[in-house]
């Protein structure tokens, strides 16, 4: 008498990975065309609709029980790393079926939207950040952004507004921890109180050469007082049109690839990246990366705005593709999809550190050695202007979703510790717009110490030019782009280069890059 063998238990990680893969594979899918202005905006509710088992309440008892039940240490700690992620993107996912009609919303609006100024004349509102970074006249500027901020304020700001809040009460109501800022802690693994820390004394210690550096590049570039500037002329500052003629659109893409390839790996991965870098209307100015099947189709999305600022944007997407295309196939749906975001911004971010880099600049760009030390100080300043404003934003959305402080009241402490970290005046009106969803600015600040040490250890393997030594590339699919996002950026610096993380090296490199 024969007998039937009983099968096999199903691991309760398996349901949840294979629902979430398809369900972002579609969102991913959607996000891209509607942003490359492949179609006129995006129809999120229906994806959300057809994959609600994939985010629903079993799946969220599921991964909460795991979370919960398994401590990150011993045989367990892949059980908890995996279930930590999922927990994390189910959050994520109930929030964003919630604010999918905000959503929806917002990028039809962004598509629609035109800016119109006291004289008549009118700006799409998609193109206004590239028409500020190429306005020379600091008059036009501030018009053009004046008539921007007045129409954020009325139209999108309420927009955003919504969706802030009603992510609190989704995230409050889910449970996790008591407050949202807990809530994101225990999903990350990262201490907010510990970054904002870093972020105060990176802004006290690097207060001094800012203070030296923002009026010589303000007279000298744009010919204005710090008195006078505001966040419309940092587009058109940092913009730097004195060097376009070092940086040709028309070898941009093709410079790119060559030392990809000559640093031993793909440009394109095989064919998985597909680059767009062309103008199209309907496309959004910020650049982006797509992962859409990973690692089979991953698309690299930019709108020219022109000069060496085009370059560091390919760069740095070029940054995010190489890893997503070359990720383990083997790696379950959590280290691929999922993670620390801080790792691909870490890559995304020491790819375009090649143009902060003497000797890449000199082999790849029309730079030479009479250009570049002023070329260099004005990307030391960029470099370190961008990390002070991170590092505020950052402070500025721990008071945010923080619960302390009055909604009605947040306008003002954004426009106080942006402008005081900048020392370019921002508008109240871009309080809730100039947000990036759950604390991405932390990502932001983590990856550009990842970066540093990266970078570091790269140069000791492979010497310092090892964006053109052919075992390199091979060595980051394997070591650094293979293993997708299962490390926290923390652990990865740890394990690649034997030390944490922190602003010193940072610093350091923009200390060397301003002379």
């Amino acid at each position: 008498m024969s007998r039937t063998r009983a099968a096999a238990p199903q691991d309760p990680l398996d349901a949840l990975r294979a629902g979430g893969e398809r369900f972002l594979e579609e969102v991913s899918a959607e996000y891209h065309a509607a942003h490359a202005g492949l179609k006129a905006g995006a129809e999120l509710q229906p994806i959300y609709e057809k994959h609600r088992e994939a985010y629903g309440d079993e799946a969220l008892r599921t991964a909460l029980e795991l979370f919960r039940t398994n401590q990150p240490q011993g045989a367990a700690s892949e059980t908890f790393r995996s279930a930590r992620l999922l927990l994390d993107w189910l959050v994520e996912s109930r929030a964003g079926r919630d604010l999918a009609p905000l959503e929806e919303r917002e990028i039809a609006w962004e598509r629609a939207a035109v800016i119109r100024l006291p004289d008549g004349s009118e700006e799409p509102y998609q193109r206004a950040a590239i028409t500020l970074g190429n306005e020379r006249d600091a008059g036009a500027r501030h018009r053009l952004d004046d008539a921007r901020a007045a129409l954020v304020e009325r139209e999108l700001a309420p927009i955003r507004r919504e969706r802030l809040q009603r992510e609190h009460e989704v995230v409050a109501g889910l449970g996790i921890a008591p407050t949202y800022n807990a809530a994101f802690e225990a999903l990350s693994g990262v201490s907010l109180a510990g970054i904002r820390a870093e972020c105060e004394a990176f802004l006290r210690d690097t207060q001094a050469i800012w203070d030296e550096l923002l009026p010589e590049f303000l007279k000298r570039g744009l010919g204005i007082t710090p008195a006078e500037a505001t966040r419309a002329d940092v587009l058109a500052l940092m913009r730097a049109p004195e060097f376009d003629a070092f940086f040709p659109a028309a070898e941009m893409e093709r410079e790119v690839r060559r030392q990809v390839t000559e640093m031993g790996i793909s440009p394109d991965a095989e064919g998985r990246v597909r680059y767009d870098t062309g103008e199209r209307e309907g496309k959004r100015s910020r650049a982006f990366c797509a992962p859409v099947r990973i690692p089979d189709v991953v698309h690299l999305v930019l709108r020219p705005h022109g000069g060496q600022n085009d370059w560091t944007t390919l760069m740095h997407e070029l940054g995010h593709a190489l890893h997503f295309a070359n990720m383990r196939r083997t790696l379950p749906f959590e280290f691929r999809w999922l993670g620390d975001n801080s790792v691909t911004e870490g890559y995304a971010m020491l790819f375009d550190h090649r143009l902060k880099d003497r000797g890449w600049l000199v082999r790849y760009t029309g730079l030479g050695k009479k250009e570049l030390p002023d070329y260099l100080r004005s990307t030391g300043f960029e470099e370190l202007h961008f990390v002070r404003r991170y590092a505020a934003k950052l402070i500025y959305e721990t008071e945010l979703h923080g619960g302390k402080v009055p909604w009605d009241a947040l306008p003002d402490l954004f426009v106080q510790l942006l402008t005081d970290a900048t020392g370019f005046r921002y508008q109240r009106a871009d309080a809730f717009v100039d947000v990036d969803p759950r604390f991405y600015a932390v990502r932001y600040l983590r990856a550009w110490q990842l970066q540093a040490v990266l970078d570091d250890a790269l140069r000791e393997r492979f010497n310092e030019d090892w964006w053109r030594n052919p075992a390199a590339g091979p060595w980051m699919v394997e070591e650094l782009f293979g293993h997708g996002q299962r490390e926290l950026a923390e652990e990865q610096a740890q394990r690649v280069a034997g030390r944490g993380l922190s602003f010193a090296p940072v610093i350091a490199g923009i200390e060397r890059m301003v002379g």
